[in-house]
């Protein structure tokens, strides 16, 4: 195995340790310190790694947003029917969001932004970068299916991370909020396509 390659495995292992530390125990709770002697490594393996415990998080979230992004990707992908597809990512909304220690990690992560301009900037970036995947994922599901959005596609996409954010809150405290909104949402900016010739 190459140094690189060392290096790689290394580093995925510290991801994955942090991962489920931050997870746990929180942001706050969670030390290199402890990342390390869980991993295996010396501190001084993780600081190779990353520049501090914020970028640590980071790719730690990183890691969690691109397994959900990958799911909901596969869902809208898939060669099924329109409704068929809406159903399951309703179905997938009960246990995707709202799982209280992701969604915990989420709020305090974002917390460290107010006094962390790097932390700020990052997430800005990612934000951004997951409403550009939603707005793709959106316009490939309803050109297939014969749709067209009621507003402009990157307005559906910031109204559906912005309510998935919302209603991943409140289910994080109280379980038996109602996850059929995000279908009903969804369904209400959609509708046939058009004619340009008939208008």
């Amino acid at each position: 195995m190459s140094r690189a390659e060392r290096q790689q495995q290394t580093r995925e292992r510290l991801i994955e340790v942090a991962t489920e530390m931050f997870l746990d125990v929180g942001y706050s709770g969670t030390s290199l310190d402890k990342v390390a002697v869980e991993a295996g490594f010396s501190k001084g393996a993780v600081y190779s790694n990353f520049a501090g415990k914020e970028e640590l998080c980071m790719a730690a979230l990183d890691t969690i947003h691109a397994e959900k992004i990958r799911l909901v990707h596969q869902m809208f992908t898939e060669d099924t029917s329109i409704e068929t597809r809406l159903k399951s990512f309703v179905e997938w909304s009960r246990s995707g969001l709202g799982e209280p220690r992701w969604t915990a990690l989420e709020v305090e992560f974002a917390a460290v932004a107010r006094h962390n301009p790097w932390v700020a900037s990052e997430l800005v970036k990612r934000h951004r970068e997951v409403r550009r995947l939603i707005a793709q994922l959106i316009s490939a599901t309803v050109e297939d299916a014969g749709l067209e959005t009621t507003v402009p596609v990157e307005h559906v996409a910031t109204a559906l991370l912005a309510l998935g954010a919302g209603l991943g809150g409140l289910r994080a405290l109280d379980p038996k909020v109602d996850m059929d909104v995000f279908g009903d949402v969804l369904a209400g900016l959609v509708r046939p396509r058009r004619d340009p010739a008939a208008q």
